[in-house]
């Protein structure tokens, strides 16, 4: 694995994520159990994005500094690529969390706490899973067709399920959990262990954590192959990522109030997905260029989006996210 990134553009990453993660556990920690409203969750969304936008600038600056301004423009690029791909596939997860919050019915006064834990778990897990990834495409050029069929078969997968209505019961980690830990009927504020009947059990909340880590890991198998198919830098990778990361529990309580009005997301990730998947496919016969491929992702979110819109059924207006 090789990237051109300077060292102390690293140490600039590393410092903000750290910042971020600062911010989630100790300042906002001090709000204690509340429910996030939809202003908010835009606001922190904007944020976010502004955030990951600044960021892509003192990348290009930097790259520019020792590359040149080709070499910069290449890299930002890849970045802003990489980083719309990771957010609209983080789209995914949060109807899958979702899904788990509401089958769990936690209130929605705990999820934040939950999804901050989720982004720690994330963040860690991703890092490794994109070493790894990246040390496999260095020693194993072939193991890029395989990353690719398996985006194309997951894209054609998600297409044909993407009406069906997913059954938490069958979720193996699920079982797995409530088979080596007695867990409570009840919640216990936002605690993860009670005492019941003088024993010490997991509340439901741990299993809502555990599963939510779980379903990262199992997204970030398709997320982290399709960020490949635009660079190799691991730099670009893992930067793009996390910023994706960062903004995913803004996200949630944004996109759990709009849910109905993006029913067709997942028509439109599915075909993102078998984009991606044939990019790698043919990386040795015909090599997209990353600024396609940027306009194709981008086109592609925003048609579903609207048609979305258009064609979603009439709700109500709601100022909070309710369960």
């Amino acid at each position: 694995m090789h990237t051109l990134a300077p060292l102390w553009l690293w140490s600039v990453f590393i410092v903000f994520v750290l910042l971020a993660l600062f911010v989630d556990f100790v300042v906002l920690k001090k709000q204690g159990a509340h429910e996030v409203t939809v202003p908010e969750a835009i606001r922190w969304s904007a944020a976010w994005v502004a955030l990951s936008l600044a960021f892509n600038v003192l990348l290009w600056w930097a790259f520019a500094q020792d590359q040149g301004t080709a070499v910069a423009h290449t890299k930002a690029v890849e970045f802003l690529t990489g980083y719309l791909i990771e957010k609209s596939l983080a789209v995914d997860n949060i109807f899958v969390f979702l899904m788990i919050f509401t089958y769990f019915s936690v209130p929605a006064a705990y999820q934040k706490r939950v999804l901050m834990i989720g982004i720690i778990l994330a963040i860690v897990l991703r890092t490794v899973m994109i070493l790894i990834g990246g040390w496999l495409i260095a020693e194993f050029h072939w193991i890029l067709y395989v990353f690719g069929a398996f985006l194309l078969l997951t894209g054609i997968k998600m297409w044909r399920g993407a009406d069906e209505e997913s059954d938490l019961e069958d979720n193996p980690a699920l079982k797995i959990l409530r088979k080596v830990m007695p867990v409570s009927k009840h919640f216990d504020g936002e605690r993860f262990w009670t005492v019941q009947n003088g024993a010490r059990i997991a509340t439901p909340l741990l299993l809502v954590v555990t599963l939510v880590g779980f379903t990262d890991v199992i997204f970030a198998v398709d997320s982290i192959p399709a960020i490949y198919a635009i660079t190799a830098d691991p730099f670009i990778v893992l930067t793009s990522n996390i910023f994706a990361i960062l903004g995913l529990r803004a996200m949630f309580f944004l996109l759990a109030a709009m849910a109905a009005k993006f029913h067709l997301l997942n028509y439109g990730l599915a075909v993102i997905l078998v984009f991606i998947g044939t990019k790698m496919l043919i990386i040795d016969l015909y090599k997209i260029p990353v600024l396609v491929s940027l306009g194709v992702v981008i086109g592609i979110l925003a048609i579903t989006m609207i048609w979305s819109v258009k064609t979603a059924p009439k709700i109500g207006p709601s100022k909070t996210v309710s369960r």
